[in-house]
This record gives C-alpha cells, structure tokens and sequence, in this order.
C-alpha cells in the first residue's frame, strides 16, 4: 500500500508541533511528529547529482533514459522512507517543503502541503521571548549580540528562519493554479482558538474520513530536539490546548514589520 503524501511546512513558531499532534490522533494517518531530513536529503541528491560528470556525459546521449533512472530512484527514495507504513496517509514535517513543491509533486503528484501561519509580530515575539529565557545561549546563528531591532532585521532577512520561509510563501503567488491547489494553509490563531473546526476541515480537505478532535485529551508524540536548536524554538507539546499568551511587540518593531510584509497581511491577516 502507497500512503498519500502530506507535507507540513510553513513559517516557525506557527503550530506545526500541534498541528502534527492532532493528524496524528486520526487513525488513517502516521505521523511521527518530529522535523524530518527527507526534503534535506531530496534536495541535495538533487544537487550531488547535477554536479556528477558520469550522470551529465549520459544525458548527452541517453537523455530520456537517463533522466528515468533518476526521477525513478528520487521516486523510490521517497517512497522507500516509510516503506512500512500501512496507513492512509503519511505526514512528513519540513519548513523546506513549501520552497520544494514542484520537486515534491513531480516525486509524489498525489502529494499536499499543509502550511502553518502566524502574525509575524507574534512570530518573532515567541521568539524573543525564548531567548530572554535562554539569554546565556547563543542562537546557532549567533543573533544575541545584536539589539532587539538589529535580531528582528535579522531574523526576517530572507536566510534566516523568519525570512527563508517567508520568501518561500512569498513565491506562492507565482506557482501555477494547478499547483496552489495542492496547498492548504493554518493560521495558529485559528488552530487554537476553533480547534476541533480547523481540523474536521483540514480532514475534509485532504480525503479522509471525518475525526474528532478533543482539544482537552490529546496524545503526547516523541519530543523533538531542542537542543539541536540551541534552545531558541521548543517544541512542547501537551494534553491540552491552551490559547497563548500574546507578546507585547515595541511598536517600532511591529510598525517596521507590517510594513515590510504588507503583502502577508493583506493576504492572511486582512483588517476587517
């Protein structure tokens, strides 16, 4: 049995870690909850392969051959990483998904992306606020020397963990139709204040059968790896929701952030 591909990407500190919390409390979907190195390892034999003079020479005289060997084999490789799963559908997390879709749907047409939204103020306050609780640590990009302005600019720069995947919603607007239909996007505020809604909705959307959803009884997954992170964005998880608090934003920066990315909250976040 092949399992119907879902990927979950989108921005950090969005709800992906309860997002993948409650897909897997339905029964016909295996989700292992914690960020997975298969988009990472896609990617780069992407890259080794194009580099490879004994694969470029056979393109030369056997293109259609070649390149089905290889779309074969990226093909099986996917597939092959959850080889014993006998679920429905498979949940694989990764922010890089949404950059890859057009790699990820030549590999698995039948596959869709789930993308995580936030405010981007609250976004970067989650942030802010776990490094003032973790101030003694660096950030594995060395951003806690800088002032808090200085760590927003940074944050939001289009290669750092704001702004890499901000750039890659950004680009949504320039996939083909066809495309855009295969995403499906969450915004945290709305996953944690109508919980059981979001996800009957999302259920509906990606074909399965409907589930319920008790925000009060929830399975608690494998912890993913903070460390790795050097502490900066955890990844708890819990029995229960519970709204968050709100991050109170210097107005200069959540000004200087609405600014920047208009485009966003004209998109997701429009006033009413």
């Amino acid at each position: 049995m092949t399992a119907n591909f879902i990927g979950v990407t989108g921005l950090p500190r969005a709800g992906s870690t309860l997002l993948c919390q409650m897909l897997a409390q339905h029964p016909d979907i295996h989700c292992e909850g914690h960020s997975s190195p298969l988009c990472n390892t896609l990617l780069g034999m992407r890259r080794m392969v194009s580099d490879d003079q004994f694969f470029l020479s056979q393109l030369d005289s056997a293109f259609e051959a070649s390149y089905a060997h290889l779309m074969s084999a990226m093909r099986a490789y996917l597939r092959g990483w959850y080889h014993d799963c006998d679920s429905k559908a498979v949940v694989d997390k990764n922010r890089a998904w949404l950059h890859a879709i057009e790699l990820l749907l030549a590999l698995a047409p039948e596959a869709k992306l789930v993308v995580c939204l936030r405010e981007l103020g609250q976004i970067y306050g989650s942030i802010e606020a776990q490094h003032q609780r973790t101030i003694l640590v660096d950030f594995i990009d060395h951003l806690a020397d800088f002032d808090r302005m200085g760590r927003a600019d940074m944050l939001f720069a289009k290669d750092r963990s704001i702004g890499a995947p901000l750039s890659s919603l950004h680009a949504v607007i320039d996939l083909p139709a066809e495309v855009q239909k295969r995403l499906y996007f969450v915004r945290f505020e709305d996953l944690v204040e109508q919980p059981a809604a979001c996800m009957s909705h999302l259920y509906a959307w990606l074909g399965l059968a409907p589930c319920t959803i008790d925000p009060n009884q929830l399975t608690v997954g494998v912890q993913e790896s903070d460390s790795h992170y050097h502490m900066k964005y955890p990844h708890r998880q819990s029995t229960r929701i519970a709204k968050p608090r709100r991050h109170d934003i210097p107005p200069r920066i959540q000004a200087q952030i609405e600014t920047a990315c208009a485009w966003f909250y004209e998109l997701y976040y429009p006033k009413k």
